[in-house]
């Protein structure tokens, strides 16, 4: 029988021997959601044994991330602004950059009351689950043309308690026949309208590192032949779902800084401004529609 330290032990060096960058942490990771065990309790702890069935059941797991899955579909958790998420192999997995677009669009929502906010390409839902979260006051609604990813963002809204005021709809953008109540005529309904949409071209996804080119779904990383394809699309929409005075908030992908905020300028959104993340990168545009 071996014990934890074995055990960790064993599941980095398969790691690392499969070229696994964070061999270290991952194997940590799996070792603690297996367990439920804490660092503090490991190092006081790291003689103790490990039953036959969980060591089996780690290894097992060991193995599938030596292929690349990534960890995050193996444990199905995922933490994005201090929550903590559900995800499978029909969202993309919500990354620390992202973060920079929902403290943006808090930042645009520190003077509304009752901010009524749209997620387009919500995938996990975490973007508006988060915004509900920090605003109680929010409500909202998240579009995906996906029913397997509206699903896991469902389950998010049930699990972090703000389905009462959040709804998914089944829609490639603005297709959907709930959005013909929402736009046009009548004037936008929405404060907010924010995308963390494809913005990858469709040639440069097979340059990407496999974890993210063979599982994450590719329906959320393909923005077409230059992609730009999704931030036309709604950008040209916009303002039919905005309020006078309401906010479009765009993640991008660090290149693309110029071209979509020069697409927002052009559909006449005012206060256009390209937002660097922490690193340094270009990673959201946001425009504000004409009081």
């Amino acid at each position: 029988m071996q014990n934890l330290e074995s055990l960790l032990k064993k599941g980095t060096n398969i790691l690392k021997e499969n070229g696994l960058e964070e061999a270290g942490l991952d194997a940590w990771l799996l070792l603690e959601f297996k367990t439920g065990i804490n660092r503090a309790y490991y190092f006081a702890h790291g003689d103790e044994p490990v039953s036959d069935e969980i060591a089996a059941e780690y290894l097992k797991l060991i193995g599938r991330r030596a292929g690349h899955i990534p960890v995050q579909q193996l444990t199905h958790q995922a933490f994005f602004m201090g929550y903590e998420f559900y995800v499978n192999q029909n969202v993309l997995i919500p990354r620390q950059d992202t973060e920079t677009l929902v403290e943006e669009a808090l930042k645009c929502m520190n003077s509304m009351k009752e901010p009524e906010i749209l997620d387009m390409c919500t995938g996990s839902g975490c973007i508006l689950i988060s915004l509900l979260l920090e605003r109680e006051d929010a409500k909202g609604a998240g579009a995906d043309i996906s029913p397997e990813a509206l699903a896991v963002a469902k389950k998010n809204a049930k699990d972090l308690g703000v389905e009462k005021r959040a709804e998914f709809v089944e829609s490639d953008t603005f297709s959907a026949p709930y959005f013909y109540k929402k736009g046009g005529k009548e004037g936008g309904k929405y404060d907010i309208l924010i995308s963390n949409p494809p913005y990858i071209a469709t040639e440069e996804i097979e340059t990407l590192m496999e974890e993210v080119r063979l599982h994450d779904p590719r329906g959320a990383l393909d923005g077409r032949e230059d992609g730009l394809y999704f931030y036309r699309n709604i950008t040209a929409e916009a303002g039919k779902y905005l309020r006078p005075g309401g906010w479009l908030l765009y993640e991008i992908g660090c290149t693309q800084g110029a071209a979509v905020s020069g697409m927002m300028k052009t559909a006449g959104f005012e206060q256009v401004q390209v937002i660097k993340d922490l690193p340094g990168l270009d990673r959201v545009v946001i425009g504000q529609k004409p009081l």
